[in-house]
């Protein structure tokens, strides 16, 4: 064989190994920008500004909050906050080449009004005039942060949005109905006070922002579930006739995205299981009936969702569930969910200078000290000079009351209040309300608070350890 027969052949191997080889993966990342109440700046402009801003980065943290935008000055006097928003891939950072960007800028709205359906209309009585629905424009200020302060054990959140995203690629590419189908329901159940309700809501505003380069408006549309019984024989199917036939009207604008959120819906179901038994008026059947036909009809607009959620799964009509694409139950929060949902109560409350900052580690990290550490997680964080061991002592406690309140079953709802409750039991509101005075020389060495202004966070943790101790005493006397 020849020199060139055998260059001939490595090249050919080459060309083989290179056509084999898998190309790498290149992960989504949804980077959202927000402007600020007054920006003026075209939604456009802010897109290729941040853009070019963005590729200047060599990686790129999942989540983060970026910096560094502040130095342009069109951004700087036109934006708010810049966030690259968590991704189905399991790194934390990415390179900018693995990375395919979609930059979303939105202006959320400062305004809490809202319009009301209300069902009196054509009603025999004025009295039976219950508010049938709200609408809230998106997005909403109001409910900014919401998203993230919804700590999962499992991808409950990526999860959803990717099955919206899908029905919007099928929809896009305009598959047969006859042979996929899809009806845009979603139906979150569990037990109460996992955020059921705060994550349709979260969900609402997210896709309000990650689809505005498709629609120009959004709204969220909440149905009271109970508004739609009258005291009227036969009246209910009509309510839900009529209210739906506004929800059409919403969806006639299809530069407008819709979710509409059917909170309690088993308070439906529940009625015409009663009239299958004989025990309710036939009314009840008419009422879900109509919901069920109206579904059916909103099944075709791909501009609207439906969700939904229930406390009682086994009072939910199986012709709904049938109807629902996800079918998805909400636990109670694990014992990292646990953690990582009281290491933010304290990041916001040592953030406004209540309790003296300290490192508090991510669930990551403190799992690590926990697998390596065989000091006692009861010891005292205050006499600790060691920054390092201070940071990991913090972390033994908190993981250790997140047992705690594993064990004793609390909800997020639940877990959000216990420093609230402990401020008012154990810790004093008097001495919060000093704390300004703390971090003068006549106050250094004050039982339980810090020269650098603040509580010591020894004490926020004792008080809700009590806190749990207490309520666990209360629940077993409750049952």
């Amino acid at each position: 064989m020849t020199v060139v027969d055998v260059a001939m052949e490595g090249s050919q191997e080459g060309e083989s190994s290179t056509k084999n080889r898998m190309p790498a993966p290149v992960w989504t990342v949804h980077i959202e920008v927000r402007l600020r109440p007054r920006a003026a700046a075209r939604f456009e402009t802010i897109r290729n500004l941040v853009q070019t801003y963005v590729s200047s980065f060599d990686r790129i943290g999942l989540p983060s909050t970026l910096d560094g935008w502040q130095d342009v000055p069109e951004l700087a006097s036109s934006v708010e906050r810049i966030v690259a928003s968590e991704s189905a891939c399991p790194s934390h950072t990415l390179a900018l080449e693995e990375i395919a960007l979609q930059i979303h800028v939105y202006q959320p709205s400062d305004s809490d009004s809202f319009e009301e359906f209300s069902n009196s209309a054509g009603v025999r009585d004025d009295d039976d005039n219950t508010m049938a629905a709200s609408v809230c424009e998106l997005p909403n200020r109001s409910w900014e942060g919401l998203w993230d302060s919804l700590i999962y054990a499992d991808d409950i959140k990526l999860k959803l949005l990717d099955y919206i995203h899908a029905t919007l690629v099928l929809s896009d590419a305009n598959v047969d109905f006859n042979l996929v189908s899809w009806n845009r329901v979603v139906l979150l159940h569990g037990p109460p006070g996992t955020g059921k309700t705060s994550l349709c809501r979260a969900l609402a505003q997210k896709l309000s922002i990650r689809l505005s380069h498709r629609y120009i408006h959004a709204r969220l549309l909440e149905i009271n579930s109970h508004s739609l019984f009258s005291k009227w024989f036969s009246e209910s199917g009509k309510l839900v006739q009529r209210l739906f036939t506004s929800i059409t009207d919403l969806a006639d604008e299809e530069d407008a995205f819709l979710v509409v959120l059917i909170d309690e819906v088993e308070s439906l179901t529940a009625a015409r299981a009663g009239a299958m038994a004989g025990t309710e008026p036939s009314d009840g059947l008419r009422v879900v009936n109509a919901l069920l036909t109206q579904l059916d009809k909103l099944k075709h607009r791909k501009n609207v969702l439906i969700m939904s959620t229930s406390n009682l799964v086994k009072a939910i009509d199986s012709a709904f569930v049938d109807r629902a694409d996800i079918v998805q139950y909400v636990d109670l929060p694990s014992r990292g969910a646990i953690y990582e949902i009281l290491r933010t109560c304290l990041c916001e409350i040592m953030g406004k200078g209540i309790v003296a900052s300290v490192n508090v580690p991510t669930l990551k990290q403190a799992q690590v000290y926990e697998a390596t550490s065989k000091t006692a997680s009861s010891v005292v964080v205050s006499s600790i000079n060691d920054s390092h061991l201070k940071t990991k002592t913090v972390a033994l406690r908190l993981l250790a009351l997140a047992a705690q309140c594993r064990s004793q079953g609390l909800s997020g709802r639940a877990l959000r209040r216990l420093p609230v409750l402990a401020l008012a039991r154990y810790i004093g509101i008097g001495n919060v309300l000093s704390l300004g005075a703390s971090a003068s020389p006549s106050s250094n060495g004050q039982p339980g608070h810090s020269s650098s202004g603040g509580a010591h966070v020894d004490v926020w943790l004792d008080g809700m350890e009590k806190v749990v101790r207490e309520q666990t005493k209360e629940l077993e006397r409750l049952n």
